[in-house]
């Protein structure tokens, strides 16, 4: 992890990466600003990003009455400037993401946590709609178990472990 050691009361800092900044990521960032209660301090880029969040995926988070205000969509190369928050856990979302992502400073934790892209689903609105809900519902159910996590009660190895394990999480 970063410098600090994992305590209670220490906010984490968290960074979840894709190619395009606009769905899964975005999605992941306001999920776990959400559900972390204050524990964790989300953010998201990408190697490319669209340029702006999703419209069906912030609609959706707005139906789920998850705050959506400052997201934005933006590059990785935001976080590896000196000033950027030193994170403690990285996560990429996406494979290709996960291909090219850079090493972070501080060694943070990371995980893999594919989800497939919603923004590659061609057809009806309907359809799109289906496939943004079906990645909001898997990283609901990731960050949820990440969320609940007793980080500092977790030795470093074990702690990796449960990070790799919720990856592997089929959300049923």
């Amino acid at each position: 992890m970063s410098d600090t050691a994992p305590t209670p009361d220490r906010i984490h800092n968290v960074l979840f990466l894709c190619t395009g900044n606009a769905v899964r990521s975005i999605m992941a960032e306001a999920l776990l600003n959400h559900l972390g209660k204050g524990r964790f301090r989300a953010y998201s880029a990408g190697s490319h990003p669209a340029g702006a969040p999703d419209p069906l995926a912030l609609a959706l988070l707005e139906r789920s009455r998850i705050p959506t205000e400052g997201l934005r969509s933006k590059s990785w190369d935001e976080f590896r400037a000196p000033d950027a928050p030193r994170f403690d856990f990285v996560f990429t979302v996406c494979d290709q993401a996960r291909e090219t992502c850079p090493a972070w400073p501080g060694q943070p934790m990371t995980a893999h946590w594919g989800v497939p892209d919603p923004s590659a689903v061609e057809g009806s609105d309907a359809e799109r709609a289906l496939a943004v809900a079906e990645a909001f519902r898997m990283l609901n159910t990731r960050i949820g178990i990440f969320a609940n996590l007793s980080i500092a009660a977790l030795d470093r190895l074990s702690l990796q472990q449960r990070i790799d394990d919720i990856g592997d999480t089929a959300a049923a």
